[in-house]
Order: structure tokens, then sequence, then C-alpha cells
């Protein structure tokens, strides 16, 4: 009769294919624009190309001081974001909440994310918009 069960050294095998599994699979925080941080003026579409992919659970941080008056809105759709038109917007972050730690978002969900920031011309002129779609992990 064949034994039944794990022995202690699969035990362990797989317990650390679990581990490693675990560790690969972490959320990361990621600070939109990186050292640029949400500002008037930097290209963010460039710099998601640069910096995906994003994963869900990964946080985006928007830093920004309040003395820049900048937010952060979430844009229902494409046409929304490509006109910068924020009637059916969300504000996620006013002008105050980018200071310090800034505001952090947890990409939730496997949906096309659009943002922007709705100050001023910030969105057209300044290029202060950001389309992000998150991936599972495997």
């Amino acid at each position: 009769m064949a034994p039944s069960g794990f022995n202690a050294q699969q035990i362990i095998l797989l317990l650390a294919l679990a581990a490693s599994l675990l560790t690969a699979t972490q959320a990361a925080t990621v600070v939109v624009g990186g050292s640029e941080n949400w500002r008037y003026g930097y290209n963010y579409t460039e710099w998601a190309a640069n910096t995906a992919p994003f994963y869900f659970q990964d946080t985006l941080v928007f830093k920004y001081d309040n003395k820049s008056a900048h937010s952060v809105y979430m844009l229902p759709n494409l046409w929304s974001y490509s006109q910068c038109d924020f009637s059916k917007a969300k504000l996620l972050a006013n002008p105050s909440q980018g200071e310090g730690d800034g505001f952090q978002f947890e990409l939730n969900q496997w949906r096309v994310f659009y943002f922007a920031s709705g100050e001023g011309n910030d969105c057209k002129d300044g290029l202060m918009k950001l389309v992000v779609v998150p991936w599972p992990r495997f």
C-alpha cells in the first residue's frame, strides 16, 4: 500500500514555494511622476508608459504641495479624459491633500483608471492627466 500524505521534506519545499510566491506578488507603492511628483508641465503619459506595468493592489501616491493648488480627480471615461471634462468626474483629493505623504489610491479593480488635476489649466495645458490599467499578478 502506498503511503498517503506528505513527508517533511515535501512540506518544507511546499512552504518555501508558497513563501516565494507571496513575496513575488506583494503590492507596490508608486509615487506618480517619481521624483517629479504631481506637478504642472510633466508628461505623465510618458511616465506611465516607462513605469508600467501596474498591478492590482498597487497603490498610487499623488504628492504635491498645497501652494501649487493641484488636485486628483477620477474621470469616468476616455472622452472625459481627452477633453478634460470634469462634469462627471469624482474628486479624490483636493488641493490640500497632496502634502506630506501625499494622497494614496489603491488600484483595486480591473478597469481603466483615468486621473487628472481639475485646477485651472492643469489638465489641458499642464499635462496633469494619467491613464492606468492594472493587471493581475501571477
